[in-house]
């Protein structure tokens, strides 16, 4: 049997002084509104997904989540100067886009049953406009190996222009808008239908995730979001 995951030393040093500096930066180039903090069940193994717009969505989730996430981002930013350090420095784990990687998996899966909460963007990377384009089935199957809720969490603000407005002085608002957890139906079936129920599955989470988001940023979830009852938007 494996060795349960334990979050590295390093790690366990670097990642709250990210968290506090990146905290900083955001408050001073932004306004950060946080919604929907009493839905994190807090101490629990759970899922993270957003949307993913851009560079910014990963940090500002990682520094004003209530708890330490794991994470997982696309292997080639990682050859990025100054982006790949950070990564590195943070822990994040890289994942191909694209291919199928049993190692990962399988550590994904093991992060999970050792009680840790993990982020993860759907659609398999930056999608560079709010719109949100369709989800992979990678979710589904993590929650089908681990059967833990999945967060949904809109991010709103976050576009490729921010840093421009941030330097203009404009202080851009910036939003994370927190879900009620999502349970995903259990998977039975084999071979192709295996393949559909799991992508139904992942539509299902980005179909909560495009509740929560205005209506250019649903993408090709707008006429099938799921609005939160509290809300009616």
């Amino acid at each position: 049997m494996p060795e349960a995951y334990r979050v590295p030393f390093r790690f366990r040093l670097s990642r709250p002084v990210l968290k506090a500096v990146f905290r900083l930066i955001f408050h001073i180039l932004g306004r950060v509104k946080i919604t929907g903090k009493d839905n994190i069940p807090y101490g629990k193994p759970y899922m993270v997904a957003m949307n993913h717009i851009s560079i910014y969505d990963p940090p500002l989730i990682a520094a004003f989540w209530p708890e330490v996430l794991e994470i997982i981002g696309a292997a080639d930013v990682f050859d990025k100067p100054g982006q790949g350090q950070l990564l590195k420095l943070y822990g994040v784990m890289p994942v191909h886009r694209g291919e199928y990687d049993r190692a990962l998996l399988q550590k994904i899966v093991s992060i999970i049953k050792a009680g840790y909460p993990l982020l993860i963007a759907p659609e398999g990377g930056r999608s560079h406009v709010p719109a949100m384009r369709r989800a992979l089935p990678g979710i589904a199957y993590i929650v089908e190996e681990t059967a833990v809720p999945v967060m949904p969490v809109g991010l709103i603000g976050t576009t490729e222009d921010f840093w421009q407005r941030a330097k203009r002085g404009e202080k851009p608002q910036l939003e994370i808008r927190i879900g009620a957890p999502v349970s995903l139906p259990p998977i039975t079936e084999k071979g192709a239908a295996r393949r559909e129920a799991r992508q139904r599955n992942a539509d299902l989470v980005m179909r909560h995730l495009a509740g929560l988001l205005p209506e250019e940023y649903r993408g090709v979830y707008a006429e099938t979001a799921i609005i939160p009852a509290e809300t009616g938007q």
